[in-house]
């Protein structure tokens, strides 16, 4: 489905970083990053640019090719690793951030990934998300079509013991992010470090 999504021309959700995280990448712990999720690269590009060691994980081969692209355009490298999140296996106490945009799961596999993430980060990493909330059906301003794949800050919470929460918020915000992402939206973002 996401090869068939970003054969179009240009980058289906932009070139600019994600909002919530170029607001907070000087928050980030520096170092090696893991992208979840990641397609064309735009998060990815945008970190190692700020000097990140970062690494994109996608199961689509062709949004991966693109963010080598991405990367090669600004003059950086990134990691790719084409791998389905379900298999993916992010090594226990390796990263220094892990961030995950959009990256909307069904809840049983979410929560098996949100427990990696928190072995996955050494002690005092940091762990930054956005997604959809429940409310975004509303919007119909992107995201995913039902109600299961999207997150609200309580479980969220509930789901990510291990990190102590910087920022945690729902909010309405106005999402600009290529063709797919665009207009009035309602997110979740975290922001959390390893205790």
């Amino acid at each position: 489905m996401w090869d068939e999504s970003y054969s179009i021309e240009g980058y289906l959700f932009g070139k600019s970083p994600n909002d919530f995280l170029a607001e907070m990448t000087d928050r980030l712990s520096k170092g090696n990053v893991l992208c979840l999720a990641e397609g064309e690269g735009r998060n990815a590009v945008h970190l190692a640019r700020q000097g990140f060691v970062a690494t994109a994980v996608d199961s689509s081969t062709v949004g991966l090719i693109k963010a080598e692209k991405l990367a090669q355009e600004y003059g950086v490298t990134i990691e790719t690793v084409s791998a389905d999140l379900e298999e993916y296996i992010i090594k226990e106490n390796t990263w220094d951030s892990i961030i995950s945009i959009s990256c909307h799961l069904p809840p049983g596999l979410r929560r098996k990934v949100h427990r990696c993430v928190v072995s996955g980060l050494k002690e005092g990493g940091t762990f930054l998300l956005e997604a959809y909330t429940p409310k975004q059906l509303e919007f119909g301003a992107g995201g995913p079509p039902s109600a299961e794949f999207m997150m609200e800050l309580a479980a969220l919470r509930k789901e990510l013991i291990g990190l102590k929460f910087i920022h945690g918020k729902e909010l309405i915000r106005n999402v600009v992010e290529g063709i797919n992402h665009t207009g009035k939206s309602s997110v979740v973002q975290v922001l959390g470090k390893k205790i």
